[in-house]
């Protein structure tokens, strides 16, 4: 016989040593252990208390003096129980998260497991997790999607389960879950989703919350995406069929359910009047310096703001008398779209000490105080000077610019020396001839200042616009007719760079927060002064310039027991309005908005008054109401301003200069801004000027363009550049101080 086989005795071997009995009692050994693990870490784990975000804070927000604002967070969360949450509606809840949630105990074991699973692997964070787990999660641990923190959810929900009633724990998942919109518990959520309460709902809003808390932000019908809103309505029939496979809703009462489109946002009460405004723009200011979104929603902050309680009265109060009270906003169309934003600093500080965002955050949400939606217009102007002088920047034949450089002020001159064409009509199409920086300054002519950004170079001002405080974006190409404002900007970016010109060049940041303290760390406010950004001369020149606007110019109803410097403006189709100015000791912006009831952008012509609103009427009006106010009824502080060639005293040469204060209304309006699409068929010359002739004359346009206007001054008597008396503006009459 031969000898045995030998792979035939291997694999018997390998069968004594793996025999069923042996792997089934394997198997026992390891679930016995395994049982034993998870008991130990049963008894070992036990029910901690609630997290600081399930019993969130209060944000409170204080004056400059330490008196309270206003207080967040406790008025957007609030408790409610079962009983007063429709069964419908709490139906809704489960069926869209945990339809077993009446039988289970607690804890999905397969979900649970597969979600740790594919997590510990790297397949991304996954759910799983039965409503107990949510609600322990959200009440007692953190958001974190980790293997420890599963296993710690498992076991607190078996022990939570034994503890607590179903409905208990209902009501807990519901009132800890986040809806977004800062709304956390379906109380708050139904009021921010539906302005109801939650005893209100129905089922079909209230299958609508619980689709959100899915995805909070994705899914809120307002903001979200084609797909963000495809996504959340096919959540919203998942929940409703997963009703009627429970028996929880009829067939016949959900075909006829239509999708509950929800509300646009509101902010939670407490936020009416120039508080919601506030908070806002304190807690976008704090984002900036670092603080999370999650942060300042989970609370506990004490935020001091550098809003000073009376000049914030004050803004509101100007506001109201030389606006609203003038306006009929229920009863006319027209007059219901002027919209009005403001923000006041002290140059000196960067405080931003008022702010004024709207007629009440309740009732118009976006604020104006903060919007970069409209332009700036001719107060762009005195930051081209400024430039022009910082860069030392002569004119086409040579002179360098400054306040009593004489420039051609004839209506749609095409500029010279631009590989674009632009020929910028004057306010009512007005030519003025020879005119001195100071007089353009004054009357606002576009057609010198569109030559004299060619000059300086577009580049070279917008550079400078940035480095004084304004934002870059796409609406500020580096063309000749940004020289009109053209770009978007914001009252608060306004009023940051006419600050940094009142300082003198030195670069002020307009700050809303002072300090922002928690109990386990302190935030302080961005630095407001910076260094020097453009020169003191250059700055100084820009302030005397503007000296002359409120002197004689187109501001003249800014004036008051003051020494003031601003400038007027006027946007395309009359769309905004602004006054910018400022005093040595406070400088503010005030613009007026057209916006329709769809947010789109209308005229403001034959609203606040017939025919155009410019920004030497209403807005020069409150900017003078306020500041009056603000500085208890005058001051007796002066420019200390270093130029070439004018005096300390804020005036300039300006042969043009009237002698007496003017005695009609000036106008800011400008016409369309166009920039010509056919070339020049001349090449513009730039003999040197004389009595007669201008230093950039050229042939009329053989193809006239539209521009934007821009506001035309008070009348004056014109002189020749050579012509004798008082080259600056002490002839002028000033307002009684």
């Amino acid at each position: 016989m031969g000898r045995p086989d030998k792979g035939k005795a291997k694999k018997r071997g390998i069968r004594r040593l793996f025999t069923w009995k042996k792997i089934l009692g394997t198997f026992i050994v390891f679930c016995m252990l395994g049982m034993g693990a998870l008991y130990v870490v049963y008894l070992l784990v036990p029910v901690p208390s609630a997290n600081a975000e399930a019993t969130m804070q209060s944000n409170i927000y204080k004056y400059s003096d330490g008196k309270i604002l206003a207080r967040t967070g406790k008025i957007n969360r609030e408790i409610v129980g079962l009983d007063k949450i429709p069964l419908p509606v709490q139906r809704a809840f489960v069926a869209a998260e945990n339809k077993t949630f009446y039988k289970d105990n607690g804890v999905d074991i397969k979900g649970t497991t597969r979600a740790a699973w594919n997590t510990i692997t790297g397949k991304g964070k996954q759910g799983g997790s039965t409503i107990t787990q949510q609600y322990v999660k959200n009440y007692f641990l953190s958001q974190d999607q980790t293997a420890t923190r599963k296993l710690k959810e498992m076991v607190i929900a078996l022990k939570v389960d034994q503890k607590m009633s179903k409905s208990d724990i209902l009501a807990g998942y519901m009132n800890t879950s986040y809806y977004g919109r800062s709304a956390y518990g379906i109380q708050a959520a139904a009021r921010s989703y539906y302005g109801v309460d939650a005893t209100k709902l129905t089922t079909a809003q209230g299958a609508y919350l619980a689709s959100l808390l899915q995805a909070p932000n994705q899914y809120d019908w307002t903001s979200a995406s084609t797909t963000g809103r495809k996504l959340v309505e096919d959540r919203w029939n998942y929940v409703l069929d997963n009703m009627v496979g429970e028996g929880w809703l009829s067939p016949s009462e959900r075909a006829g359910m239509k999708f509950p489109v929800p509300q646009k946002p509101k902010p939670a009460p407490g936020m009416e009047g120039q508080t919601g405004y506030i908070v806002e723009a304190a807690n976008q200011e704090l984002m900036r310096q670092g603080v999370s979104e999650e942060d300042i929603k989970a609370g506990g902050w004490t935020i001091t703001l550098n809003v000073d309680e009376k000049k914030q009265k004050d803004l509101v109060k100007a506001v109201d008398k030389q606006l609203e009270a003038k306006l009929d906003r229920k009863g006319d169309k027209k007059q219901a779209t002027v919209q009005a934003g403001a923000t006041s600093v002290d140059p000196k500080t960067g405080a931003v000490v008022a702010l004024y965002g709207g007629v009440g955050a309740t009732e118009h949400w976006m604020s104006n105080a903060t919007r970069r939606d409209y332009q700036p217009a001719s107060t762009f102007k005195p930051i081209v000077l400024a430039s022009a002088v910082d860069n030392h920047a002569t004119t086409q034949d040579g002179r360098r610019i400054g306040l009593g450089t004489v420039y051609d002020g004839t209506s749609k001159r095409p500029v010279v020396g631009s590989p674009i064409d632009f020929a910028p009509e004057n306010e009512d199409d007005e030519s003025y001839g020879p005119v001195t920086v100071q007089k353009a300054t004054n009357s606002s002519i576009n057609s010198v200042y569109a030559q004299m950004i060619v000059d300086v170079s577009p580049a070279k001002a917008k550079k400078t616009a940035l480095a004084i405080g304004m934002k870059d974006g796409a609406g500020f190409p580096e063309t000749p007719a940004i020289s009109l404002g053209t770009m978007g900007a914001s009252t608060m970016d306004m009023a940051g760079a006419y600050a940094t010109l009142d300082n003198h060049g030195k670069k002020v940041t307009p700050t809303l927060v002072k300090t922002a303290e928690h109990k386990d760390r302190t935030v302080k406010g961005a630095q407001p002064i910076g260094g020097q950004v453009i020169s003191r001369e250059a700055a100084d020149t820009a302030t005397q310039a503007m000296t002359g606007v409120v002197r004689s110019g187109s501001g003249f109803r800014a004036a008051g027991d003051y020494e003031a410097a601003g400038k007027t403006g006027t946007s395309e189709n009359n769309r905004s309005a602004w006054f910018v100015g400022y005093t040595p000791e406070l400088v503010t912006a005030v613009g007026l908005f057209g916006e329709d009831e769809k947010g789109n952008q209308v005229t403001l012509t034959d609203t606040i008054n017939p025919g155009r609103a410019n920004g030497g009427r209403t807005p020069a009006q409150i900017w003078g109401d306020y500041t009056e106010r603000a500085l208890n009824g005058g001051s007796d502080a002066s420019f200390d301003l270093e130029t070439e060639g004018g005096s300390s005293d804020g005036t300039a040469p300006d042969p043009t200069a009237t002698t007496e204060a003017p005695t009609e209304e000036p106008s800011d309006e400008p016409t369309e801004t166009r920039e010509p699409t056919a070339p020049p068929t001349t090449t513009a010359t730039t003999p040197p000027p004389t009595a007669t002739t201008d230093p950039a004359t050229t042939p009329p346009p053989t193809q006239e363009p539209t521009a934007t206007q821009e506001p035309t001054a008070p009348p004056t008597s014109i002189q020749p550049p050579d012509a004798g008396g008082d080259p600056g503006l002490n002839g002028t009459t000033r307002p009684p101080r």
